[in-house]
């Protein structure tokens, strides 16, 4: 995706209602939504039985991420 693009799109999720529930998230959606809240290199997004897992980096560290159906990212070790 270009910077363009996803800079217009993380631009969209800031003025949209910020709470949406996960599942009615786009892959792409999901994304921008945690690159705007600091996770870089996202990348194995999955739906799983917990919700829908991504790996990311915060500050330098890798993260396992958790976010459920209502929208809330959880950091599990």
């Amino acid at each position: 995706m270009q910077k363009a693009t996803l800079s217009h799109l993380i631009l969209a999720l800031a003025i949209a209602a910020g709470a949406m529930p996960a599942n009615a998230l786009t892959r792409d959606e999901l994304v921008a939504k945690l690159r705007a809240t600091g996770y870089a290199d996202i990348s194995d997004v999955k739906s799983t039985a917990e919700g829908i897992t991504a790996k990311a980096m915060k500050n330098g560290k890798p993260v396992r991420l958790v976010i459920d159906s209502s929208g809330q990212v959880k950091e599990q070790d």
